[in-house]
């Protein structure tokens, strides 16, 4: 196949998700393609990085992850994906969308590639008078930021004394550069904080598709196949099955 030239490689875009180890299995990855298939419009490339391309559909392109080397035995932070920021990505040229695999896409993508900033993020949505993003969805170019990952390999000793995870770690090193900026707060809800009805309407109300959601994140303790499943136990907080999830997150 032909190398396209450098002005149109660097013109293209890209959906980037990342799976490693045995967590989630191939099928978040179809799906995640689905989704967006259906969501955005137009010419794009969907980049899963991953240890292990069992099972996942032939549109998506699997490359291997780029070695970080962290010591042995330490927890998962996240810190995986700050893979992405490597200078030579692959030999990827353009704009890189990044998606958690988790996420239930709800409406039209294509203003993540269009919306004006240089890096942009998920702001926190428990302590939003802070910078911490939450990386489920950021965009960047690729190969634009090689020293965040360039100073992270010098210093994790000291990161991980100062920061809890790679997101917080990120935030606060593109935020001293004046590059960190957040998504319109509607576009990427919390189900965890926007979605369940608050008690006691939890126990009769099933949880909802927040009003300009786009793209919906579960973190914590909830995945999509709990949320559409429903919970009735009593360590989290009762929800009863979001039917929706099932017309989103589909191949």
């Amino acid at each position: 196949m032909d190398t396209p030239p450098d002005s149109a490689r660097s013109a293209m875009r890209h959906v980037l998700c990342m799976k490693w180890g045995t967590k989630y299995g191939p099928e978040y990855v179809n799906r995640l393609y689905g989704m967006v298939r259906r969501h955005l419009q137009g010419d794009f490339r969907f980049i899963c990085l991953t240890d292990r391309t069992d099972g996942i559909r032939p549109e998506v392109t699997c490359l291997p992850i780029p070695p970080l080397d962290l010591p042995a035995g330490i927890p998962e932070r996240g810190w995986t994906k700050l893979a992405t920021f490597t200078a030579d990505l692959h030999s990827l040229r353009g704009t890189a969308l990044f998606l958690d695999l988790d996420v239930v896409v709800t409406g039209p993508l294509d203003e993540f590639f269009t919306h004006p900033g240089e890096f942009l993020i998920i702001h926190d949505y428990k302590r939003p008078w802070r910078i911490t993003g939450n990386s489920s969805v950021y965009r960047f170019e690729l190969g634009a930021h090689p020293d965040v990952l360039a100073y992270f390999r010098d210093h994790f000793d000291e990161i991980r004394k100062n920061f809890r995870n790679e997101q917080a770690y990120l935030s606060d090193f593109l935020h001293k550069q004046g590059k960190l900026q957040y998504w319109p707060a509607a576009w990427c809800p919390s189900f965890k904080y926007h979605s369940i009805p608050r008690w006691p309407t939890n126990y009769w109300t099933p949880p909802l598709v927040p009003p300009g959601a786009r793209i919906v994140i579960f973190h914590g303790e909830c995945n999509p196949p709990d949320a559409l499943a429903g919970r009735r136990n009593r360590r989290f907080r009762y929800i009863r099955p979001a039917t929706w999830v099932a017309d989103h997150w589909q191949e």
